[in-house]
């Protein structure tokens, strides 16, 4: 599982990014998000925000983007919020990365239905490639966790990197996803299954297939 701990909070930490703030872009989206709630709710907005933060440490460090605690308490003063209020949220929540991470964070499901479908063989696949559990590649390129259920159940085995959920996976079908994304380019999402769009059983539906076409109604037949 990630680590929910905060990196030590360091000189060095601080020197790097005890003046962070908001690009203008980004000021604008939070102050967007802001605006979505009534006068005195703004720190219902801590989410968005810390979203937006991450993203932009991304952008800046060329990486899947992470919370330092000096952007963590600069959300805080944004939001009028203590800062162990907002590091509570973002430690809470999987999508907010604590540590540094890669430009690719690999996140692996080894949920019960992913682990009978073959999560292990794909974690073979990551570690075969160098990357460890709870560790970035010293190419600085990937990240690897192993995570609970992501919600793909109907299309394990999945994986989860940076934004994109990729499913019905094979140890073959990873590494192909993990050499393009090594190349700079961008694989195919979802779904891996040949003739498959979504979750819809493999070969077509068996039952209810007058649904295919039109919102069928059955009820003269029940």
């Amino acid at each position: 599982m990630a680590d929910r701990n905060p990196a030590p909070d360091t000189p060095e930490l601080r020197e790097r990014w005890g003046n962070w703030s908001f690009s203008a872009e980004n000021q604008a989206k939070a102050d967007k998000h802001i605006a979505k709630y009534p006068d005195g709710r703004q720190r219902s907005a801590v989410m968005p925000l810390l979203d937006l933060a991450q993203r932009q440490v991304g952008e800046e460090t060329s990486t899947q983007g992470w919370l330092p605690l000096p952007v963590i308490e600069y959300v805080a003063d944004y939001l009028s919020m203590p800062a162990i209020r907002v590091l509570e949220v973002a430690s809470f929540y999987f999508m907010y990365n604590l540590v540094p991470v890669g430009k690719y964070h690999v996140q692996v499901c080894g949920t019960t239905p992913c682990m009978l479908r073959g999560s292990d063989d794909l974690l073979e696949t990551c570690k075969k490639r160098g990357m460890s559990k709870g560790h970035t590649s010293d190419d600085g390129l990937w990240t690897l966790t192993e995570v609970e259920c992501m919600g793909n159940c109907a299309t394990a085995p999945m994986v989860q990197i940076n934004d994109d959920n990729y499913e019905d996976l094979t140890a073959e079908r990873l590494d192909a996803i993990l050499d393009a994304l090594a190349k700079g380019e961008q694989p195919k999402t979802g779904t891996q299954e040949a003739g498959r769009h979504t979750s819809e059983p493999v070969g077509g539906p068996s039952s209810l297939k007058e649904m295919v076409d039109a919102n069928h109604d059955y009820r003269s037949t029940w």
